[in-house]
């Protein structure tokens, strides 16, 4: 498929009509824009816009969804924008409203059959799928290390889809000696052709010895043995080469905007 076809395909099936991503949450259609609402553990925002989204149009619904979340109490919320929406000046808009822009990263999406799928990991390293609490302590404890931001907001989430809808989640992590260097997520969005990694990340020290590599052949193949057909990856800089010399094909940029409540 052409990159632009897929890039549609993706805004049609995973934006437009997006599923809620866990227990607890809906996901609305409103005017020109599609939004999840959850509880304040949750994401919440905006996940899609009309492609024929005008300047007076987009200013009014920006200043909807900031009363809208700001009236359920939550101290922050994301309108997740991608390169190629509309109006091509919405970034500023939000700026101007009070939106602050978190790094951009890029979209990738591959064909599950094109992806590699054989897990090859260095001597004395195991991965492990998370299934209980103590897993996903684990998992918390190596993205940390990974990013070196707090992942506390990660527990909440992680549990409640392993207890609640175990079916459309993969969480994984990576031991060495039987410490933790290494974490991953998928998720899985039935009635689409896409399943979403999160998350891949390891400790600098590991780095360089192809962990996040079996990572995503790990999650590659339970995506083709569930019968997904693509992958998609929002990827820092750091992930994007990787991605690239696996048949991954960079569709667009997306830049996290958050309105915060409080400074």
């Amino acid at each position: 498929m052409e990159p632009q076809s897929m890039l549609a395909l993706f805004d049609h099936e995973m934006r437009e009509h997006a599923r809620p991503d866990g227990p607890g949450v809906r996901v609305e259609r409103t005017g020109d824009l599609v939004r999840q609402t959850g509880g304040p553990d949750d994401w919440n925002g905006v996940v899609w816009t009309a492609p024929d989204l005008g300047p007076v149009q987009a200013d009014a619904a920006i200043a909807a969804q900031v009363e809208y979340y700001t009236a359920l109490g939550h101290d922050e919320f994301e309108w997740k924008l991608y390169s190629h929406d509309r109006p091509a000046d919405l970034g500023q808009r939000l700026r101007a409203a009070g939106f602050d822009a978190e790094p951009p990263e890029t979209l990738f999406v591959a064909p599950v059959a094109d992806l590699p799928t054989a897990v090859e990991l260095p001597a004395g390293v195991e991965l492990h799928t998370v299934s209980d609490a103590a897993g996903v302590e684990l998992m918390l404890r190596a993205h940390e290390q990974a990013f070196g931001t707090d992942s506390s907001w990660l527990r909440h989430r992680t549990l409640a889809r392993l207890a609640e809808a175990p079916d459309t989640f993969v969480a994984v992590v990576v031991l060495a000696d039987g410490e933790p260097v290494s974490a991953a997520r998928m998720e899985l969005h039935p009635g689409t052709g896409f399943a979403g990694l999160w998350g891949g990340g390891t400790a600098a020290p590991w780095r360089g010895r192809g962990i996040y590599r079996a990572l995503i052949a790990h999650r590659a193949r339970i995506a083709a043995e569930r019968g997904y057909r693509y992958l998609q990856v929002d990827a820092t800089d750091q992930s994007a080469p990787i991605l690239r010399r696996l048949g991954f094909t960079a569709l667009s940029t997306t830049t996290p905007y958050v309105y915060r409540t409080t400074p």
